[in-house]
């Protein structure tokens, strides 16, 4: 099918449902053209993945925990199907006791973790991505305005976003030597398995959708949307930046 991102190779990390804001940015860029590589933690996400994906579109095992791992992926990748367009980051952790009560309660190890899995990942991933991806090429990561905002029970993992977001505008001065893009979305609060993980999720969902500017909360289509307009050359203009796609939450 022609589209904006007909004849792009862009990979997806972090895809875990079909209600996961990656599984949104799978549908918009594969419905825009885009031939697609997703990448999978382990052999039960990859069984996963087969589930509601076609077994014909590439996959490669990554885990962002180990760079290591990571550079093998993008060499993998590589061999598979040549130079990359972009790649969208839709990868973060924290531990689930660090997910509700105080933000004093997380110890250093459980930071480290959030810092490493949620953070440096991006970094990881965009120092060997960048070696595969040719000129005027897109990375987008995903963030949540918990990055700014005191959210209740956010905690560890707002602090993670946090740095996440200052890491996009670094990379995004470094990358441009190559002419490549780094820009993050902000994406409302949907009920994705990583939302489920954060104490009274619910009333949390329910508070962002009554903030919205029509009282109904964004979807992960329309996220996905976004992340397909970021990866195309429509948006050449946008560099280092933090998008709110929420229907206006922020706002208020």
């Amino acid at each position: 099918m022609s589209g904006i991102l007909t004849g792009k190779k862009i990979v997806i990390m972090g895809v875990a449902n079909k209600r996961s804001l990656a599984y949104g940015c799978f549908q918009a860029l594969e419905s825009q053209g885009a031939e697609i590589i997703l990448t999978y933690q382990n052999d039960r996400m990859l069984k996963s993945l087969n589930r509601f994906i076609d077994e014909n579109v590439t996959k490669v095992p990554c885990d962002v925990s180990d760079p290591e791992n990571v550079e093998s992926a993008f060499k993998t990748i590589h061999e598979q199907v040549g130079q990359i367009d972009g790649i969208i980051h839709a990868i973060a952790y924290a531990d689930p006791e660090d997910l509700k009560g105080e933000t004093t309660d997380a110890s250093l190890d459980s930071f480290n973790k959030a810092q490493s899995i949620s953070v440096y990942s991006l970094i990881s991933v965009a120092k060997y991505g960048r070696q595969i991806m040719n000129e005027g090429g897109s990375i987008v990561t995903l963030t949540y305005m918990g990055s700014e905002r005191a959210i209740p029970n956010y905690n560890i993992m707002g602090i993670a976003k946090a740095g996440l977001e200052a890491s996009v505008r670094y990379l995004a001065r470094d990358l441009a030597s190559q002419n490549i893009r780094v820009n993050a979305i902000s994406a409302g609060a949907v009920k994705t398995l990583a939302v489920t993980g954060v104490k009274d999720y619910s009333t949390l969902i329910k508070l962002s959708n009554e903030r919205a500017v029509n009282g109904v909360g964004v979807t992960i289509q329309e996220v996905g949307n976004t992340a397909a307009f970021l990866m195309s050359d429509l948006s050449s203009g946008l560099v280092g930046d933090t998008i709110y796609v929420d229907k206006g939450t922020h706002l208020i």
